[in-house]
């Protein structure tokens, strides 16, 4: 991987990990910092979110300070210049999910542009 490459998957794996923080969720400021105007998910539950209605669940506290998210296997590839896939095991009190991201490089830096999560019973890959 070219020190470019390597900069860009550090600058989504900085960014996703600042989503998991719960104070980055309980800020709609910093969290439209981080979002792509156009960004969509499907979530473990197999809701369609965009932004706005990600926020609204965010206001109500689904990550708390005294039990953060337990990441593992976060890794990431350059799809493109200024397109970044992560993946990585998620952990939310025992609700265990893959998660998918992609992050694009904008004029205002790194957003996430793409999400989605896959529930699962435990970690295996």
């Amino acid at each position: 991987m070219t020190d470019e490459n390597e900069r860009a998957v550090q600058a989504a794996i900085d960014g996703e990990l600042r989503l998991l923080d719960p104070e980055v969720r309980a800020s709609p400021v910093l969290f439209r910092e981080l979002m792509d105007p156009e960004f969509t998910e499907i979530g473990a539950s197999g809701r369609w979110w965009d932004a706005e209605s990600i926020l609204t669940v965010m206001s109500a506290a689904t990550v708390s300070p005294e039990s953060p998210v337990k990441i593992s296997k976060m890794s990431g590839v350059v799809l493109a210049p200024g397109i970044v896939h992560l993946t990585y095991f998620a952990d939310n009190q025992g609700r265990r999910a893959w998660r998918s991201s992609l992050w694009r490089l904008t004029e205002t830096g790194w957003r996430m542009y793409f999400h989605q999560g896959t529930l699962a019973e435990r970690f295996e890959r």
